[in-house]
């Protein structure tokens, strides 16, 4: 009987509980991700959200048309193929000098890490006062003759936004590379050097192996995050910003506030593949250039 009992103990214990404990989560994911995911697919294949006569392809068609979308997904994969290798690259190379275990380490990690902290209303504040009109950065460009730039209203505006988007995540991408350097087996670095590897050697063919996994977990994160700098780029220039910044999310916004859940409904669906297929891109990049590291 004791053994009996002691049984159900370790099942509930080792199987039961364990399932429990995820349940809340499981059930926080299909209500506020899985069933409002469900329900967007829903609406981009029918009419309106009242009469819900199903269209086919009608909406996808009619947003692949249209000229403000195509001018916003143009911006929009302009500025995540600029930042998004910046974004990774400048960490991965702040990371590497930093783990050279220069002067005033702590003190440079802290200096990258305050963007973090700093309130988005802040950055925008901070990016009005620089590069405004009669902001700083004209200010100083007079000092040697230079002739004063809207920055946020010329063609330059999607530098300005990509400027912002380095400052505020590379600090936390080279953390991350820096723990990924710290696990890197250094007697492999040893044997490397005592064979006569020099440094560029010794950078991609070892240390790239195992900062794979890392570059593919950033790069994802950099992805990501380019989408969201609409906030940054919403309290800048409103919603109705110059050619050069009209983003996706700028779209997405406009047409929210006209209640044409339709048309917003595959414009999300559109930009979800997208993220998919650039995303299982990535997955089969790290999968290639890493497979040495896992073996």
């Amino acid at each position: 009987m004791r053994k009996q009992l002691n049984l159900r103990k370790l099942i509930f214990r080792d199987k039961i509980f364990p399932r429990l404990c995820i349940i809340p989560s499981l059930g926080g994911v299909l209500l506020f991700f899985l069933i409002p995911f469900c329900v967007v697919i829903f609406y981009s294949f029918v009419d309106n959200a009242i009469n819900k006569e199903f269209v086919g392809l009608s909406n996808f068609v009619s947003i692949i048309k249209n000229d403000a979308f195509k001018r916003a997904a143009r911006n929009t994969f302009w500025f995540s193929l600029i930042a998004v290798p910046l974004a990774v690259i400048l960490s991965m190379l702040l990371a590497m000098l930093l783990d050279c275990k220069i002067k005033f380490v702590s003190q440079f990690r802290t200096c990258f890490l305050c963007p973090l902290m700093v309130p988005v209303a802040s950055v925008v504040l901070i990016w009005q006062v620089i590069f405004h009109y009669n902001g700083a950065f004209n200010q100083f460009l007079e000092g040697f003759g230079i002739d004063k730039v809207d920055w946020l209203k010329s063609k330059y505006g999607l530098v300005v936004i990509a400027l912002l988007f380095l400052w505020k995540n590379l600090g936390y991408n080279m953390i991350l590379f820096l723990s990924a350097l710290n696990n890197i087996p250094q007697e492999l670095l040893e044997v490397a050097t005592l064979e006569g590897a020099g440094e560029t050697y010794k950078f991609f063919k070892v240390k790239i192996k195992y900062l794979s996994p890392t570059i593919l977990f950033v790069g994802v994160l950099s992805l990501i995050n380019s989408f969201k700098v609409f906030r940054e780029t919403f309290l800048l220039t409103g919603s109705n910003p110059v050619e050069s910044l009209y983003l996706l999310q700028h779209f997405m916004n406009n047409v929210f506030a006209t209640i044409d859940y339709q048309k917003l409904s595959a414009a999300a669906i559109l930009m979800s593949l997208v993220i998919i297929v650039l995303i299982g891109l990535l997955f089969i990049a790290e999968n290639k250039f890493g497979k040495d590291v896992e073996n």
